[in-house]
């Protein structure tokens, strides 16, 4: 059925204008994104194609490029698009958890740090530089691509905290496996800067991976 045969009031665009955006399906609500259909789709067919073929809407803005690029009726431009949209987003959210947050508790890390490192196809370390209260002064990723022991320089990561004059560190990686148990190498890591920043007055409170909807807590765990 062509969108413009459904009644008006019914239409995702109205719907939401009168229902607010939570009344809205998943494929309603991307439709409104794609604004237009294919031959044979309209606009919500085609949403609900791309959640299906690829297996959930957060599978679908999760995708790389060149696989989203491969769906029917959608193209680098919308991929372009859809990126803007969900770092928005992601920004949006963040701007609460860190005016609200003091990061003196694992949990408040790892809403953070989820939203930060949810999603991501290729890993990243990053640190969380605190003050002397567990606030956050500043977020950085220091290094990307596999990480080891040998690829995370202490040198660097002390010069950073003495910059940023942080009282405290907290590191995060996130393992795009979906496997949140920490490697012999992650250990390694840990136990190395936790060493190096001793030597200037700075502690080490966490060390969290990201995977997938999970996250693990060195501290938790006694790793510390």
């Amino acid at each position: 059925m062509q969108l413009m045969a459904i009644p008006k009031m019914q239409r995702p665009r109205e719907r939401l204008l009168n229902n607010g955006a939570s009344a809205l399906s998943d494929a309603e609500l991307l439709a409104i994104f794609l604004r237009t259909g294919i031959a044979g789709m309209n606009a919500i067919e085609l949403a609900q194609s791309l959640i299906d073929q690829s297996g959930s809407l957060q599978e679908l803005m999760n995708v790389p490029c060149s696989e989203f690029c491969q769906y029917k009726g959608v193209g680098e431009a919308k991929y372009v698009q859809l990126q803007a949209v969900m770092e928005l987003s992601r920004r949006y959210l963040l701007e609460d958890v860190v005016r609200d947050a003091q990061f003196g508790s694992p949990q408040a890390v790892s809403d953070y740090l989820k939203i930060q490192l949810k999603g991501l196809h290729h890993e990243v370390f990053m640190a969380l530089f605190l003050d002397n209260q567990n606030r956050l002064i500043r977020d950085e990723v220091l290094f990307s691509g596999t990480i080891n022991a040998a690829s995370v320089y202490p040198r660097e990561v002390v010069k950073a905290a003495l910059k940023y004059n942080a009282a405290a560190l907290i590191f995060a990686h996130n393992h795009p496996s979906g496997v949140a148990e920490p490697s012999e190498a992650d250990r390694l890591i840990t136990n190395k800067l936790q060493r190096a920043l001793a030597l200037v007055d700075i502690q080490v409170h966490d060390h969290l991976i990201v995977a997938g909807s999970c996250c693990l807590s060195f501290a938790q765990r006694g790793l510390l």
